[in-house]
């Protein structure tokens, strides 16, 4: 059994996950195609109920039913994502280890856990992206406000509206700007604390708040080089993007900004092919870098080979066993 635990830089890390990426793609892609493929059924089924209403000329009921659609499709994505990163970090952990594992395999050990790991997500989420959200939803407000109120005082025409409710616009404008920095920069950081929070539940089969607090101290000396680590996968998951996407949005421009429904669903197709080839990526990158801290920091690769010698390490002095009493003098070693 070839395992790889040793201290890595984070070029090394890169190239172990483009090495395990490209081996196990058709692993990786069938893990994350559950995901993505629910996810081009859904988006394609809506696109056709809302054209479906419109050529009844149902207005009334299409705001509601694309509100309530959109709603049940998040819930429902957000669920096979959760479950969808959790069977990747599962399957990076097993080969990293140097063991197998299959896409049912993978889904097979998270799903008695799956509520967890979707907690957890949710937590992190609310954590690290509740401050920009609330931001956004305020100046948002401001600026239907006043569009509303400028459409009704000139019909339509902004700049005649109430030099009152412009000078409020612009300055809601400023002060959204000024704040998008300090708010940006704790989204970053937070999501950088955060980052090995689930790597750390799945492989460690902790409680989301006890991952939490594992992932902040794991994460610990490491967060310049996650930083680094999502700035370079996010750049090449936004490059292919807009290479794949680039002729539709050139499409969307020549028809004046209006995207007609065949266009839609082929930019859906498209987005399937995408996250699934795109998907597992950072899941596997942030997989190995938590063991690399673990080597790093406490010395897990000797704990591995200890483990697969058949010997277990002894606890540190002073530690209870699980009856609350000193654990016997050579009862932990086999």
């Amino acid at each position: 059994m070839e395992t790889d635990l040793r201290p890595m830089t984070l070029g090394e890390i890169l190239d172990r996950t483009a090495q395990l990426y490209r081996t196990n793609f058709l692993l990786f892609a069938g893990i994350f195609a559950v995901y993505s493929g629910v996810a081009l059924a859904l988006n394609l089924l809506t696109l056709g109920l809302m054209e479906l209403l419109k050529r009844l000329h149902m207005n009334s009921v299409l705001v509601w039913t694309t509100l309530g659609s959109t709603l049940a499709e998040l819930l429902i994505l957000f669920l096979l994502f959760g479950a969808a990163v959790a069977a990747i970090c599962r399957a990076v952990a097993s080969l990293h280890l140097g063991e197998r594992t299959t896409i049912r395999g993978a889904y097979q050990s998270i799903l008695p856990h799956l509520r967890r790991y979707v907690w957890l997500m949710a937590i992190t989420a609310v954590a690290v992206w509740a401050p920009i959200a609330l931001l956004y939803s305020g100046y948002l407000g401001t600026m239907i406000w006043y569009t509303k109120g400028a459409a009704s005082q000139a019909a339509g025409h902004l700049a005649e509206a109430n030099p009152a409710a412009l000078s409020i616009f612009a300055t809601a404008t400023v002060i959204f700007i000024l704040l998008l920095i300090p708010v940006g920069a704790y989204t970053i950081w937070m999501g950088l604390r955060y980052a090995l929070a689930l790597p750390a539940c799945v492989v460690e089969d902790l409680k989301a708040v006890k991952a939490l607090r594992r992932g902040v101290d794991l994460s610990k000396s490491a967060r310049g080089r996650i930083f680094v680590l999502a700035l370079l996968i996010g750049a090449v998951k936004i490059g292919l993007t807009l290479i794949t996407q680039s002729f539709i949005f050139v499409a969307v421009v020549k028809q004046h900004g209006q995207a007609g429904p065949g266009l839609t669903a082929l930019s859906h197709v498209i987005s399937f092919f995408t996250t699934t080839f795109l998907g597992p990526i950072y899941a596997t990158g942030i997989t190995l870098l938590y063991y690399d801290q673990r080597v790093r920091k406490e010395g897990y690769d000797i704990e591995w080979m200890m483990q697969a010698a058949g010997l277990t390490l002894p606890p540190p002095s002073g530690e209870l066993d699980g009856t609350g009493r000193e654990p016997e003098q050579g009862s932990e070693m086999a």
